[in-house]
């Protein structure tokens, strides 16, 4: 075993997407310390009833917030990962698409806010919050450091908007700040992130070249291939935050705030997954170029290391959940306690959503991947309706668990292109010891 690993870290594609998963890595790591250590201060200055109400806002526009990207992300990635001889004509033109989503957003939430029992400092903190993913447009550039395997320069600038975020949150809380100025920091996060990634674009590329670069049949072509990416990935963020929209409606903020607080403990270790998906991705994409052994072989890796992922953050999580929240929230949200030890089983089903999400992408299979949201998503909505007024927010985790299920393994059973995948990720789960990397 010691040889094989000695060879590995010998083989020169194993230390590029092994150094360039350690810069994830390491942002992520460093983030969920800061995140968590200033998230706690800023949760304990607002209590419950404020912090459920900013979390609402933040999950309100959520619901809406895959308009903004329009479903490009991945599709850019593939795009640039084939070497197309177009990439400043895809990166520019995805940037202006992406402007045009977050107006769309805009537009939008203006609609949606009249069918919300909200009162006019809620609808303020919405529009604020949303504003943000105007400047979320610059990642384009994060996805141009994904295909080439340079994501130190989207570490570099993200640590650099984590500082002065933090810094301004804690200045915020020393000076008694209200409720809005806390959603300013999530624009100004934004804007600090968007020069960031410009900045370190600028030793790579001239910015004009994508600023100044709109092709309207590459971005028809872009828009064919990601629409169903689109709505799939709008159902997506329903499924993911219409419980916390629903809590508020039925119970209150106070409920809702008690609520993130679990939430957003459990969602700190959604990190590992998606940062190796950001490296691994193109390894995956590449080996279907190959032979299909190997894409099957990395594919079944990669559903075993996102096992093994989830039993390493789950178990001590169910374990130490009362601990873990009186200690860093204090009493006033010692009923997430029991909350957070329930989304632990949710962990899983989003590992294994990442991992199939990889599968569903490198297929084509966008479409398919609608319907199996849209199935979810429904059923998710209708166990909130029933499950909420009668258990409060256990019932609400307990419906979306059972909605992640129907999404990402019941639907995919009955579909005859992904009954093979399903068994795939069963034998990923079964034979998660038997993890293993080849090169090729």
């Amino acid at each position: 075993m010691f040889n094989k690993f000695d060879e590995l870290l010998k083989h020169q594609g194993f230390r590029k997407y092994a150094e360039n998963t350690s810069w994830l890595l390491a942002e992520k790591i460093l983030r969920m310390f800061v995140g968590l250590f200033v998230g706690i201060w800023v949760a304990r200055y607002l209590g419950p009833e404020q912090f459920g109400l900013f979390s609402y806002s933040q999950s309100f526009v959520g619901l809406f917030v895959a308009i903004s990207t329009l479903g490009l992300d991945g599709i850019v990635v593939r795009e640039l990962v084939k070497g197309s001889s177009r990439s400043d004509e895809i990166i520019g033109t995805s940037f202006w698409l992406k402007i045009v989503g977050a107006m769309l957003v805009l537009m939008v939430l203006s609609v949606a806010i009249k069918f919300t029992s909200n009162d006019d400092l809620t609808n303020v903190l919405v529009y604020i919050i949303a504003s943000a993913t105007i400047f979320q447009s610059f990642n384009v550039i994060d996805l141009y450091f994904q295909s080439k395997v340079l994501s130190r320069y989207a570490v570099y600038s993200n640590v650099i908007s984590l500082f002065f975020s933090s810094v301004l949150k804690v200045v915020l809380i020393l000076n008694d700040a209200p409720l809005l100025a806390f959603a300013w920091v999530v624009v100004f996060e934004s804007i600090v992130l968007a020069v960031g990634y410009i900045y370190y674009y600028l030793f790579q590329r001239d910015l004009k070249l994508f600023l100044f670069n709109f092709d309207i049949k590459v971005a028809v072509e872009l828009l064919r291939n990601s629409w169903p990416l689109i709505l799939s990935g709008s159902v997506l963020m329903i499924q993911a935050r219409i419980d916390q929209v629903m809590l508020k409606e039925m119970i209150g903020v106070g409920a809702v705030g008690v609520y993130s607080v679990a939430l957003r403990l459990i969602e700190i270790f959604t990190f590992l997954p998606l940062v190796v998906k950001s490296s691994l991705y193109p390894s995956i994409q590449n080996s279907k170029k190959i032979s299909n052994d190997l894409y099957q072989e990395r594919l079944l890796n990669f559903y075993r290391l996102n096992f093994i992922l989830f039993l390493l953050t789950a178990v001590p999580i169910f374990i130490f959940a009362d601990s873990i929240v009186s200690t860093l929230f204090g009493v006033e949200y010692k009923e997430a306690g029991a909350l957070l030890a329930l989304m632990a089983a949710r962990l899983f089903f989003a590992n294994m959503g990442i991992a199939r999400g990889v599968y569903i992408l490198t297929e084509n299979l966008m479409k398919y991947s609608l319907l199996s949201m849209v199935l979810g998503t429904i059923s998710n909505i209708a166990l909130n309706y029933l499950w909420i007024d009668p258990y409060g927010a256990k019932g609400a985790i307990l419906a979306t668990i059972f909605s992640f299920a129907i999404s990402v393994f019941i639907v995919d059973f009955f579909y005859y292109k992904t009954r093979q995948n399903v068994f795939v990720s069963f034998r990923g789960v079964c034979t998660f010891y038997k993890i293993s990397l080849r090169a090729g």
